[in-house]
């Protein structure tokens, strides 16, 4: 494992970190992994990916559901639940991250660890949303076969815990590529203080899989040494981006806020391809929203929108998506999957 960018003295932004930079400085989130990375059989097919799983809190997500808002930059992607997500204002699931052909089977296993863990749905009550998000492992990842089971993604929601992310490649980043190198999982977090006895943390987690060489301003980064690894020349790619928050925000202010997210994508030099699924999924864990309740009211807590907080917000989403970014490169390790394909860590150092 890689180190994480500071710990190469490379500072993205001027909003401080959170105590662990990533996105579950943010209390109460948690994040487990499910990694797949072994041979298929003797001709050349490899399982080289895996499921992520994002839990806004360790309670009833379906019970106590948390505002949230999603946000496409560019739609060539393959999501579950965002609809619904958008419609609604609210996540009553786990966000699942897996590679593209794995969805329907990850969405399978997050439904019936929900199913298991609440016996009134499709009961006594209503359906529930599953969100899914995804990217295309297939340089690395034999696709075809769908190694990825409804198994694996109730493991990875059991593995979840609010410690230091895992990052790299590792979960639904094990066969990922950013920018020609290794990419994959990685996060970051930042605080925002307002009057200096407010606080708030912003943190990111991104699912890297996009760029080209060419496209990766990496001399903002680092101009060291010049790569001299090959590196691989992919289809446009992807990106999941999931921003978590404390702050107190209703789901358009939560939009506004993950739109941001883009800056940090553009800064490390994407510019949305024609073929990438871009697209950003946001919550607030400020409030819990009971499913049920006889109250004709609810009373809720929110920021006021011309408060010089919301430009802080604003830029905590831009810096920490960016170092985000270029924290799935920096601790991501050479990988090798299917057909002998190989995939070099970038060398920041």
């Amino acid at each position: 494992m890689g180190k994480k960018l500071r710990e190469r003295g490379i500072i993205i932004g001027k909003l401080p970190t959170g105590a662990k930079n990533c996105i579950t400085d943010v209390e109460g989130v948690q994040v487990g992994h499910v990694t797949l990375d072994y041979p298929l059989n003797e001709l050349g097919d490899y399982a080289c990916t895996g499921v992520t799983a994002v839990l806004p809190h360790a309670h009833n997500l379906f019970q106590q559901k948390v505002t949230a808002a999603s946000y496409v930059l560019n739609g060539f992607g393959k999501t579950t639940g965002l609809v619904q997500v958008n419609e609604l204002g609210v996540l009553e699931s786990p966000i699942m991250l897996t590679n593209t052909f794995s969805v329907p089977a990850v969405a399978q296993g997050a439904l019936q660890y929900m199913l298991d863990t609440n016996e009134t749905i499709g009961q006594t009550t209503g359906t529930i949303n599953i969100v899914v998000g995804e990217c295309n492992d297939s340089n690395l990842n034999s696709i075809r076969h769908c190694a990825v089971t409804p198994a694996h993604a109730i493991e990875a929601i059991h593995n979840a815990t609010s410690d230091v992310v895992t990052e790299g490649a590792i979960g639904a980043g094990k066969g990922m590529v950013c920018f020609g190198y290794k990419g994959g999982i990685g996060s970051s977090s930042r605080t925002v203080t307002v009057d200096d006895n407010i606080n708030f943390t912003v943190g990111c987690l991104v699912l890297s899989n996009f760029g080209s060489k060419d496209d990766f301003l990496a001399e903002q980064y680092t101009a060291r040494k010049k790569q001299h690894q090959d590196t691989v020349a992919p289809t446009d790619g992807s990106i999941i981006i999931v921003l978590a928050t404390d702050a107190p925000l209703s789901s358009r202010q939560l939009q506004r806020v993950i739109k941001r997210c883009g800056i940090g994508l553009g800064r490390t030099g994407s510019h949305f391809s024609h073929g990438s699924g871009d697209i950003v999924i946001g919550f607030t864990t400020a409030r819990k929203i009971p499913h049920k309740t006889e109250e004709l009211f609810e009373t809720r807590l929110q920021l006021r929108e011309d408060h010089p907080i919301m430009n802080k917000l604003f830029a905590a989403a831009a810096e920490a998506t960016e170092e985000a970014i270029l924290n799935s490169l920096a601790q991501a390790e050479t990988t090798t999957g299917r057909n002998g394909h190989i995939v070099h860590a970038y060398q920041f150092d």
